[in-house]
């Protein structure tokens, strides 16, 4: 289970994790870094990033059905803010980490906490 909070920018370490062009608009994208699958979200041109793991049962939160920035998980229906990563209703009680992306020339990149 995760307790996270944004990390602070000057503790981070960005990474490409993927191609601007694999991130249109409307797109969701899975990808793995270090083990941990993370989803991107590009919300008209605005880009998000959380862990692909529901707190709730550990079940794969980036297949759940968006609507505005609150994802709900395709389980049990628990939602988060993709922005914060925060639970918001029940049955998940436990934020999920939420990730800085940016983009730096073509390519994605997300923000990894450094310490």
């Amino acid at each position: 289970m995760f307790n996270y909070r944004l990390p602070e920018q000057k503790n981070l370490e960005y990474v490409p994790v993927a191609s601007r062009d694999e991130l249109p608009p409307g797109a969701r994208l899975r990808i793995e870094v270090d083990g941990q699958g993370i989803v991107l979200f590009n919300i008209a041109g605005t880009l998000y990033a959380i862990a692909d793991v529901c707190t709730h049962d550990d079940g794969p939160l980036g297949e759940g059905t968006l609507e505005g920035l609150g994802l709900e998980c395709p389980r049990h229906g628990a939602r988060f803010d993709l922005a914060s990563g925060r639970a918001l209703t029940l049955p998940a009680v436990v934020d999920i980490p939420a990730y800085p992306v940016r983009i730096v020339g073509t390519q994605v990149e997300l923000g990894l906490p450094t310490d």
